[in-house]
């Protein structure tokens, strides 16, 4: 199960974390459960110096996750109809183009990270995404592709990976 608390907001802690894998994705919603699998299989490898954290909420929800972490690797899933699902994505917050005109009603990771930056907040200093290509995250109740499934054991291995560099890191 997820590691969302009553009101979504992580445990303070002192001083900056090293690395903070955040999962979003509904468990309820097929391809959208895969964030939710992704922390699961993740947590029994965490060491002190890496949070895994999952949650199902967005916008500015989502503000408390992007602080107090030097390096932020989000998990979420796309649907962009540019590839097959199950396609693997991996590319940094700057390299996504502002959306113009954007709503007031819909405020997303993005528009937190620049609002927490702008406020001089301590935002992640470095964010990685990776994205995953979805076949359907809008049927209740559906189960997870077997598309999305067979991207799991590439993306639990690159975040390991990650996550391994920064416990060397904050170690040695």
């Amino acid at each position: 199960m997820s590691n969302v608390t009553g009101d979504s907001h992580l445990p303070c802690a002192e001083g900056v974390t090293p690395l903070r894998v955040l999962c979003l994705g509904n468990e309820l919603l097929g391809d959208d459960a895969l964030g939710c699998v992704v922390a699961d299989r993740l947590r029994p490898f965490a060491s002190e110096d890496v949070d895994i954290f999952c949650t199902p909420e967005s916008g500015l929800h989502l503000l408390d996750c992007v602080l107090g972490v030097r390096r932020l690797v989000v998990v979420d899933t796309v649907q962009t109809g540019n590839a097959p699902p199950g396609t693997i994505y991996q590319f940094r917050d700057s390299e996504l183009a502002s959306v113009p005109g954007g709503s007031p009603h819909y405020v997303g990771l993005c528009e937190a990270l620049a609002l927490a930056r702008e406020l001089g907040l301590p935002a992640a200093e470095e964010v990685i995404i990776l994205a995953v290509e979805a076949g359907d995250c809008l049927t209740v109740g559906a189960e997870m592709s077997p598309q999305a499934r067979t991207a799991l054991p590439v993306l639990l291995s690159m975040i390991r990976g990650m996550m391994l560099a920064a416990t060397a890191l904050s170690t040695g």
